[in-house]
């Protein structure tokens, strides 16, 4: 079982933006997890990471989670700037920097909906991938929760469509965890992320974020064909989710431009 976690002991004061850094709100964040044997990750990340894994019914596995949101207000953390709004979709699987100890991500890569991506994909070299993606939510205005959650992206590399909704009977629900707390540490607090760059070369940023008002919501149905495609999580396995998480609204710090490590 992972040990348990308490958010006081993670959640600091936001590092003083400088330079390029963006401060940017995430609109209708969810993040859908899928628990998978190990062995599916082999070969995906260096020898410098180890998988983040958990015991459920005896067996080992890691997790993997698909995060879709709209970028909104996506401006300059330290100057005037034009904002920007657009689409945007993460895949990123949950690990262990064995040289740090810190507990981050590895991002497969993303999808994004802007002419902005030539910066981090030529640029920075980072693996972000074109993707026309649209949102159809609605909330509740008295209950602040998603009666209507759907996403769909067209793209050569990561094609996807989900459909989410929520309701009061939803409950958080996290196997391998001993308590809520400790899940949601793990699953929502990766400050840190690494991947390989366009060129090969590892590289890896940061991003900064208060703690998370997630909440659970159901799974109605997903397509996320990078992970049929990678034999990650079949078709059929993505209609089980491990958990679903969104909040309406929140707001992260991202710390540019990215660092090659090698």
């Amino acid at each position: 079982m992972q040990g348990a976690r308490k958010f006081e002991d993670c959640v600091t004061a936001r590092p003083k933006p400088k330079g390029i850094d963006v401060l940017c709100g995430l609109k209708h964040f969810a993040i859908i997890t899928y628990a998978v044997p190990v062995d599916r990750f082999s070969g995906i990340f260096p020898d410098r990471f180890q998988l983040d894994t958990l015991q459920i019914n005896g067996q080992t596995l890691g997790l993997i989670s698909v995060v879709p949101f709209i970028d909104v207000d996506f401006t300059s953390a330290v100057f005037p700037f034009p904002k920007f709004t657009m689409g945007q979709t993460n895949y990123r699987i949950y690990i262990i920097d064995k040289k740090t100890g810190e507990r981050c991500v590895w991002f497969l890569g993303t999808t994004l909906d802007s002419w902005t991506l030539m910066v981090p994909r030529y640029l920075w070299n980072l693996p972000w991938h074109a993707g026309k993606v649209r949102f159809d939510c609605s909330l509740n205005p008295s209950s602040g929760l998603y009666e209507k959650y759907e996403m769909t992206t067209e793209s050569n590399w990561a094609e996807a469509a989900v459909e989410l909704c929520q309701s009061e009977e939803d409950t958080f629900y996290f196997p391998g965890f001993p308590d809520a707390e400790s899940a949601l540490v793990y699953l929502t607090h990766p400050l840190a992320g690494y991947y390989y760059r366009r060129d090969g070369k590892l590289g890896t940023y940061r991003v900064w974020h208060k703690e998370l008002q997630v909440k659970p919501a159901t799974l109605k149905s997903a397509r996320f064909r990078l992970l049929s495609q990678l034999g990650i999580v079949s078709g059929p396995e993505q209609l089980r989710p491990y958990s679903v998480l969104i909040e309406p609204l929140n707001e992260f710090t991202i710390y540019l431009p990215p660092t090659v490590i090698g």
